[in-house]
């Protein structure tokens, strides 16, 4: 996501909070005020959002003065300091809980796919469609800070006929027509499997990628050397129920990618904390 598309849900995310305006704070401290603020880590992770964070109180006062003290994408530790802001009490204030919920999510996103990552040791970890509404651009971008991939962006840039696409076209009978209009419009096209059936009609019918969805791993190590010998050109993607003790398992069987929801649907925030100091 660039800066621009983030400043719209950043400023969406502000209205949300401050509506009309901060009552508490506009009321007990004068426009004159100054403060400054502390961002920092309570907890171990890997930092996602500082930008972010620190654009939330740019979009609140333009004359803040932003100090970054840890990049993107680094290890944090307990105390680690992240961000230090000076500007008005009232800025300050108004977008405190904002910047930590962007910073703290954003945060745990790259944190868990890193670890899914590390034990997926060399097989491509991506992410999928199972983002907060509005967040996605964000959030897929914070699995890129924990060193996973991308998997498509929406429905626009790469076609997947799944399960209840082939319910309503009548199962796999003419499923090669369909990957065949598909590919018409310049995208690879990947076919969601639930069996060794499904999965070769899939390759037979010229699909790009075979989607092996919620099968076990004593399977898979049958399933994936049969589906290589028929179609080694065919890439070979993993999904369904994947954890953080079970991936490396799979990994071991060299599919191509193994694709893992959790990673931005139960991502849990990292603690990150904000002090506030007189200026």
């Amino acid at each position: 996501m660039n800066r621009p598309e983030a400043r719209d849900v950043i400023d969406a995310a502000l209205a949300e909070d401050i509506g009309p305006g901060d009552v508490t704070g506009q009321t007990l401290f004068p426009a004159s005020a100054r403060a400054r603020a502390l961002l920092f880590s309570r907890s171990s992770g890997v930092l996602a959002g500082e930008w972010v964070a620190a654009e939330v109180f740019l979009r609140l006062d333009p004359k803040a003065e932003v100090r970054r003290l840890a990049k993107d994408g680094a290890a944090l530790r307990p105390g680690k300091r992240i961000l230090e802001v000076r500007s008005t009490a009232r800025a300050l204030l108004a977008g405190e809980r904002t910047a930590l919920n962007f910073i703290q999510r954003l945060s745990g996103i790259a944190t868990l796919a890193r670890a899914f990552s590390r034990r997926a040791k060399g097989t491509t970890v991506l992410d999928t469609r199972k983002t907060t509404p509005g967040m996605r651009g964000l959030e897929k971008w914070a699995v890129l800070m924990g060193s996973a991939s991308n998997h498509r962006s929406g429905l626009y840039d790469a076609a997947m006929i799944k399960d209840n696409h082939l319910a309503l076209l009548g199962g796999h009978v003419n499923l090669r027509v369909h990957v065949g209009r598909l590919h018409e419009k310049g995208v690879k096209v990947t076919v969601e499997a639930k069996s060794e059936t499904e999965a070769t009609r899939a390759i037979m019918a010229g699909a790009d990628r075979v989607l092996l969805d919620n099968f076990k791993p004593a399977r898979l190590a049958k399933l994936i050397p049969r589906l290589r010998q028929i179609a080694p050109k065919v890439e070979l993607e993993v999904s369904g129920g994947v954890r953080l003790d079970t991936i490396a398992r799979i990994a071991r069987l060299r599919p191509d990618f193994v694709s893992v929801g959790a990673i931005t649907h139960s991502a849990p925030a990292l603690d990150i904390s904000m002090d506030l100091f007189p200026a």
